[in-house]
């Protein structure tokens, strides 16, 4: 138990890679550990496409903002929702799905994403680094071609996995009563906002945000600057397409 929780305490994305392959048996294993996840009903439905081809891997650099690391790195691997599947499973046994909806989108959402945190759990294990990338869900309909994904997927998450090549120093978190409600939902008044952010707000790492950026607060740095209204609308509509036609 205590190695677990050491592991998870000293967790970090790693952004740069050693070309070191990820040895077969290995990567076995960190698949073998996502799927025995917790998932929906015991239907697992997710995916996970592992890419270690240079090719791909150009393509999908491309498509993830062109980060490195996804060239660096030996193995990407795209988590996806995944009724596409199941649904074959049912009419192959005389049994007609109906899972082409929001609630199975997100259960299958939330399939992808807990057998993702396993893998990660498992591949930091055995001294590799990973990096989540949220710019799966950017550009997913890119990626649904690339990845050739039929009816029924939609890619949810991806992993970069490999050797590291740095070291970084952890990064923050909030306290643990930021996150935390006992019993029913406690809201934030302004003062415990202020508290509660005060030790994220004045580390060196945000001190040199502002100023890069030129902000005067953290929060302006992500709603101004990272995660911009007309960014998170136009990725929206567009993610919402790829739904659509992945028949959701």
């Amino acid at each position: 138990m205590s190695d677990i929780k050491e592991q998870i305490a000293h967790h970090r994305s790693i952004r740069k890679y050693q070309s070191k392959p990820v040895p077969d048996d290995v990567l076995h294993q960190i698949l073998e550990a996502g799927c025995r996840a917790s998932n929906t009903g015991n239907m697992q439905v997710y995916s996970m496409v592992v890419t270690k081809d240079e090719a791909l891997r150009q393509q999908l650099w491309e498509v993830h903002f062109r980060q490195n690391m996804v060239l660096q790195a030996p193995v990407l691997i795209t988590f996806c929702a995944d009724i596409n599947r199941f649904n074959k499973w049912c009419r192959v046994r005389n049994a007609e799905p109906a899972y082409n909806n929001l609630l199975w989108f997100c259960n299958a959402t939330i399939d992808a994403t807990l057998a993702s945190q396993n893998v990660a759990l498992c591949a930091e294990s055995f001294g590799l680094g990973i990096c989540y990338l949220g710019t799966t869900t950017y550009n997913a309909a890119r990626i649904i071609d690339i990845l050739k994904l039929p009816e029924g997927v939609v890619p949810v998450t991806t992993l970069v996995v490999g050797y590291p090549d740095e070291q970084p120093p952890l990064t923050g978190r909030l306290p643990l009563e930021a996150v935390v409600h006992n019993e029913t939902y406690h809201d934030y008044a302004n003062e415990d906002i202020d508290r509660l952010y005060a030790g994220l707000e004045a580390t060196e790492q945000t001190r040199e945000l502002l100023e890069i950026n030129q902000k005067e607060t953290l929060a302006q740095v992500f709603t101004d600057k990272r995660y911009t209204k007309k960014d998170n609308e136009a990725a929206s509509a567009a993610y919402l397409e790829a739904m659509k036609r992945q028949g959701f």
